[in-house]
């Protein structure tokens, strides 16, 4: 079947299949989130899915799979929360939302290297493993994050977007 013919095959079913996921579910997002992973796989492998006798059979069992997988990942979660709840987040103190918000000024790459080394207290070959980075990047970012960020909080908020001299 043709690309054209997928695009068919997804607005003719694709309704009906989250009505029918829904049904089992009982939670519409749930059963749309799932209807529309298996369409994005059954497109990825329609050459061999829309050669299938019932290709809405495969799309509907991935479906309800993927959303069984959800539910049961859910009950898991509610089951760990039920035993131990999780203890209420302290207020942060004046100073640290001063950090927390010159932090979320530096890109990306300086927030995870900084965060990673010293407030999960890894050491460089850990954060550079946990990344994928070389541990000389890591190293760098360390610096030139540093160095943004002190003067982020000295010089009171001036933007350093780069992360640069």
């Amino acid at each position: 079947m043709a690309e054209r013919d997928f695009g068919e095959f997804y607005a003719g079913n694709y309704g009906r299949l989250v009505i029918q996921v829904y049904a089992v579910t009982g939670n519409l997002a749930d059963a749309e989130d799932a209807v529309q992973e298996a369409f994005a796989r059954a497109s990825v492998r329609w050459g061999r899915v829309g050669g299938y006798n019932s290709p809405e059979g495969w799309v509907r069992r991935v479906a309800l799979n993927l959303a069984f997988t959800g539910l049961r990942r859910t009950r898991r979660l509610l089951e760990v929360l039920r035993r131990a709840p999780a203890p209420p987040v302290p207020p942060l103190p004046a100073d640290s939302l001063a950090l927390v918000e010159a932090l979320k000024a530096l890109p990306l790459g300086f927030r995870q290297v900084l965060v990673l080394h010293y407030l999960a207290d890894l050491p460089v070959e850990r954060v550079a493993g946990e990344l994928g980075i070389a541990v000389g990047t890591v190293k760098s970012r360390l610096s030139r994050a540093r160095e943004a960020l002190a003067r982020r909080l000295v010089d009171g908020g001036e933007e350093v977007a780069s992360g640069r001299r």
